[in-house]
């Protein structure tokens, strides 16, 4: 190898540097992936079990909810089936309704509150109202018996038309002890006789609330309804600054249950909430549970240390592996740098020989041309003296022959200067063919009838089977000399008393035409040469020829679309297949064009 080809250490060290940044690069930025999956994965736990939380205490208090909704029905379907209030809403005694109610319902107005484990079993109701069959509240006589409301409360209560199942609400009461919020439940109340809504009864409670979870988690719950929160176990001026958040996602989401991050009291809290009235004539209502972060996001940052320390590690290593790999992967690639090398100096002389090789070709192919060119001229001075002297009658019978036999071998002579014109043409991109229809059938017939004319025509037996009009696509003298190479090189190799097969046929592909002949088979070796120039087969002996006809032909061939084979030669027979496209008669194309 020369010195100053090789590859200069100093681009090997550049690679190795490279090398290692490029691993390096790749190192981190997946430590970085799996910090980022790792952080996304623990913030997703952690949601999932705020989530769960949730979803256990909205389970509890739905349970509270249905044994209160159950026992109030109940209580309800009794009172409407006492006759003395049944009677006073169907005999319109109203003035009897509310006195004959108030003895049904008295252990639901007492005072007293309920230990934590009656809450369920034991309703406290904080009002009472009767509404008529138009859906609006009858007044009580004695408003504080029943339990007194504000005429705005009142007029909350009404109904456009009397429910046929039971309703759930929550409405804003203004009493005494401020603005609070209390569950209602509306349960119709039907005729004896007719199966109709004839009254319903709404009964207040205050809304129940599940065990504050401060000690263990810090959950707390409450209910929203009428733009007001009710959330007693947060400050006041905590509820006012979450009010706008909340009303704000409500407009922004129309689903059921969805939540989002708030800010209580300067500390980061998620924000549940869930529709308790679904499909309810009341104003809908949320219950509504805040859940503390600062827990979750100080154990986040723990795992975010955990985490980040042990990807430095590894970072740390990768770095350190990256270094080594880096050293040894050089190594290999500077013998690949050196080979690449020797493959250029390589290339680059294989390029100068090709293109060496392509120049000899081209003068080689011009100097066939042109001396095909230059021998023309004289050979047809010589043909015109042979045949000036061929015309006079003062030369013995020997001179005569022996000029006639000069001037048929002129004539051989131009057949393979034209030949070799021919083919200098092809070599050098320079023939066209002009498509055409050109009908096969007679083609090949007239060669037929001139081949027994031909000098040194041996007796042979002409077998044909050409269906007329077959009609091929190119141009008509190159066809023709296809064919005439085809038939001379069967009369040629042929023997005496032989014969020659000619057959024709069309098919999906195109126009097959083979010729088969009697004679000496081509050998095996021979056969991968029968198609090269200037090579005859060991068969020839004194047969005439150049060697150019078969090479000739298939050239042509190729031209105009076609292909030509040896199909066989044992056996004492040879076969030739010639494809060339399907044309239609000139005719019938004018004819489709009109």
């Amino acid at each position: 190898m020369i010195a100053g080809s090789s590859p200069k250490r100093s681009d090997i060290a550049t690679f190795r540097t490279k090398l290692s940044t490029a691993m390096m690069l790749v190192v981190a930025a997946i430590t970085a992936f799996g910090f980022y999956l790792a952080q996304r994965n623990v913030a997703r736990n952690a949601e999932r079990a705020l989530r769960q939380n949730f979803q256990t205490e909205l389970s509890a208090l739905d349970k509270l909810l249905e044994l209160r909704h159950a026992a109030v029905t109940e209580r309800c379907q009794k009172l409407a089936a006492n006759p003395r209030i049944h009677a006073a809403l169907e005999d319109n005694a109203l003035d009897l309704l509310y006195p004959s109610a108030k003895d049904e319902l008295r252990d639901l107005m007492r005072d007293e509150e309920a230990s934590g484990d009656q809450v369920a079993s034991t309703l406290r109701a904080k009002f009472y109202r009767f509404l008529d069959n138009h859906g609006a509240v009858l007044p009580p006589p004695n408003p504080s018996d029943v339990g007194v409301l504000s005429a705005t409360t009142e007029a909350e209560l009404t109904f456009k038309k009397l429910p046929e199942v039971q309703q759930i609400g929550y409405i804003a009461n203004d009493d005494s002890s401020g603005d609070t919020i209390q569950e209602v439940t509306a349960v119709p109340i039907f005729s004896t006789e007719t199966g109709e809504v004839i009254s319903a009864l709404v009964l207040g409670f205050r809304p129940l609330e599940l065990a504050p979870l401060i000690a263990a988690t810090g959950m707390r719950s409450g209910v929203w309804a009428n733009g007001r929160l009710h959330l007693p176990s947060l400050e006041k001026s905590a509820q006012e600054s979450l009010v706008g958040e909340i009303t704000n996602a409500f407009m922004k989401s129309k689903q059921l249950e969805n939540n989002f991050r708030v800010t209580v009291n300067g500390a980061p809290h998620l924000l549940f909430y869930k529709r308790l009235n679904p499909d309810s004539l009341f104003p809908p209502a949320y219950e509504i549970c805040i859940y503390p972060l600062a827990g979750s996001i100080a154990q986040l940052h723990r795992l975010r240390w955990q985490i980040g320390f042990a990807g430095g590690l590894l970072l740390l290593g990768g770095f350190v592996a990256s270094h080594f790999i880096a050293l040894r992967f050089s190594k290999p690639v500077e013998q690949m740098a050196v080979d690449s090398e020797k493959n250029r100096i390589q290339r680059r002389r294989a390029e100068a020989a090709l293109a060496s090789t392509s120049e000899r070709l081209e003068r080689s192919t011009r100097y066939s041309a042109d001396a095909s060119h230059q021998l023309k001229s004289p050979l047809t001075v010589l043909r015109a003296g042979l045949e000036a002297l061929l015309a006079r009658e003062d030369f013995n019978p020997e001179t005569h022959e022996e000029l006639s036999t000069l001037l048929h071998h002129t004539h051989r002579l131009s057949g393979v200067i034209e030949d070799l014109l021919l083919l200098s043409r092809m070599d050098a991109g320079h023939l066209r063919i002009d498509s055409e229809p050109v009908n096969l059938s007679q083609l090949v017939g007239d060669w037929l009838d001139d081949l027994g004319a031909l000098p040194d025509s041996p007796d042979v037996k002409i077998e044909e089977e050409i269906p007329p009009d077959l009609y091929v696509a190119g141009e008509k003298r190159y066809t023709s000399l296809i064919v005439q190479n085809l038939l001379e090189n069967a009369r040629k190799y042929n023997r005496e008393g032989g014969r020659i097969r000619v057959r024709a046929k069309a098919d999906d592909s195109g126009i097959v035409l083979t010729v088969g002949n009697t004679g000496q088979s081509i050998t095996p070796d021979a056969q991968a040469h029968v198609f090269k120039r200037f090579r005859r087969a060991s068969i020839a002996g004194s047969v005439a020829g150049h060697g150019l006809g078969l090479n000739l032909a298939r050239e042509l061939t190729r031209l105009h679309g076609g292909d030509l084979k040896l199909v066989r030669s044992e056996n004492g027979w040879t076969e030739f297949e010639l494809r060339l496209r399907a044309a239609q008669p000139a005719v019938e194309r004018r004819g489709q064009n009109v």
